[in-house]
């Protein structure tokens, strides 16, 4: 899941529209933040960002998939969908995309947390 220091880069400039995005190195990709929202991740250069069925549909409509870390596990996938590359050359786009993803971020925020058993 490696991640290209051009790429990352890129991304980041596209999204300044937003204003206060960060990245974290994580698990060999990058997770993207604004505040303490965690709303998008870069594997493999490609970008993701969050879902839930609020604004899976506009993904889906477009053809996108899910975010599956496991290559051995395709079965397994996130909460997490590629963004198209049109959405991805427009700055302005891309920051619509994201405000919904920020906004299931915020909203997954505010769920109780999962008891451990």
């Amino acid at each position: 899941m490696a991640v290209a220091a051009e790429y990352l880069a890129y991304v980041i400039d596209q999204l300044s529209v937003l204003g206060g995005v960060t990245s974290r190195r994580m698990f060999g990709g990058v997770g993207l933040y604004r505040g303490e929202h965690f709303f998008g991740l870069i594997a493999d250069d490609v970008l993701y960002f969050k879902v839930d069925d609020t604004n899976r549909p506009d993904y889906e409509r477009e053809g996108m998939k899910s975010f599956r870390p496991f290559h051995d596990r395709p079965q397994y996938e996130m909460a997490y969908y590629e963004v198209p590359a049109s959405a991805l050359e427009e700055p302005e786009t891309l920051a619509d995309w994201a405000r919904k993803s920020l906004a299931v971020a915020g909203r997954s925020d505010k769920r109780p947390a999962r008891r451990k058993l």
